[in-house]
């Protein structure tokens, strides 16, 4: 249950901030959201996903990671019914579990580096910082309570086992 709230916390907050400094020395601020929305405290609105030509500017989509999220939650809750059945719960947990670790693969390695390489360029800054945000951590908070999750279920699957030869 933990999982799932911490893969849902990744909908509503942000994954990773980003500031920049141009050649103007004008600072530009922009972030990686899963569901982008106005926000009045970024100088520059022409960052955000929703409003930008992708492919004129190089910038990410983050369709990728939204669909990840989704499968990575729907399948850990739907391993929550699945008590009874200890090995199929096994097997749906390390698929989330797999999933999950290509999510934050893909935020850490692929769409961070995207970003600001297609910041970079397209509103051509000297420097840009980035500050990684919950959503972030929680992804990662998730895959360690998958594996948590998983290793119990197999613990409770050996113990089970192990009255079932003593009968």
């Amino acid at each position: 249950m933990l999982a799932v709230c911490a893969m849902l916390t990744c909908f509503f907050t942000p994954i990773a901030t980003f500031t920049g400094v141009s050649n103007l020395r004008q600072t530009v601020n922009g972030e990686l959201r899963l569901i982008p929305h106005d926000n009045p405290d970024m100088t520059n609105q022409i960052l955000y996903y929703d409003k930008v030509d992708i492919e004129q500017r190089g910038f990410l989509s983050v369709w990728p990671l939204t669909v990840l999220t989704i499968v990575v939650a729907a399948i850990t809750q739907a391993a929550l019914f699945f008590y009874k059945k200890r090995r199929l719960q096994m097997k749906m947990l390390a698929f989330a579990f797999l999933f999950c670790v290509l999510d934050i693969f893909l935020i850490f390695i692929w769409a961070v580096d995207d970003l600001v390489d297609g910041v970079t360029v397209a509103m051509e800054l000297d420097e840009v910082g980035i500050t990684y945000h919950v959503g972030t951590w929680c992804t990662v908070a998730c895959a360690v309570f998958l594996f948590l999750a998983q290793r119990y279920v197999k613990k409770d699957e050996e113990l089970v086992r192990s009255t079932d030869r003593l009968r």
